[in-house]
């Protein structure tokens, strides 16, 4: 599909064949006006994000690459969606809300969600506050539900999880370890590509 988006209040207007983050995807610059960037977005980001779901006039997390020598705030978020989850419901208070997602595949996230770790929702880099074994929370500051989509985020939305690259990389190299009974050691680590 062909996306196009309103990129006027980014900090520097993008250029035909850059990244840009829309929700999270990392999306590369096919066409671009004085204030709309247009995208190609292919099936395979469709079917894992929320992309397809958008209507004209819905709300979006924009942001540029990191450019080096730029200073890295939050964690690594490289714009590869792993899939979707469900807003289960949302805790409401004056400091802080609390909102819980079920995953749409948790046979793919679930292994890679750490309690205290790093997840990014919708291209925002958020600690996960609560893991069980196919749901988890995170804690929004005020801040965040300004300045993002988050505070829009009502029972039945669905966001895009990027799980966090280091998690990933470990259950990634540890699957290969699967059924053998070699233990921890530097051999296995040696062996799974580590060392």
């Amino acid at each position: 599909m062909r996306l196009a988006v309103d990129v006027a209040k980014l900090g520097r207007q993008p250029e035909i064949g850059a990244s840009l983050s829309v929700n999270g995807a990392c999306l590369t610059v096919a066409a671009i006006s004085s204030k709309t960037a247009e995208f190609d977005v292919v099936a395979e980001t469709c079917g894992r994000s929320n992309l397809a779901r958008l209507r004209v006039g819905d709300p979006v997390n924009l942001e540029s690459s990191l450019r080096l020598g730029e200073a890295l705030d939050g964690h690594f978020v490289q714009g590869h969606i792993g899939g979707t989850a469900t807003v289960e419901r949302v805790e409401t208070d004056a400091r802080q809300w609390t909102v819980w997602f079920t995953l749409d595949q948790p046979q793919q996230l679930a292994r890679c969600l750490v309690p205290k770790g790093s997840i990014a929702l919708d291209g925002i880099s958020l600690t996960l506050a609560e893991v069980q074994s196919e749901r988890f929370s995170v804690a929004v500051i005020p801040t965040t539900l300004q300045r993002t989509t988050f505070g829009r985020l009502r029972g039945g939305d669905k966001v895009n999880v990027e799980t966090d690259i280091l998690v990933r990389a470990v259950v990634h190299q540890l699957s290969f370890m699967d059924g053998q009974d070699q233990g921890l050691s530097i051999q296995a680590l040696e062996q799974a590509g580590f060392a």
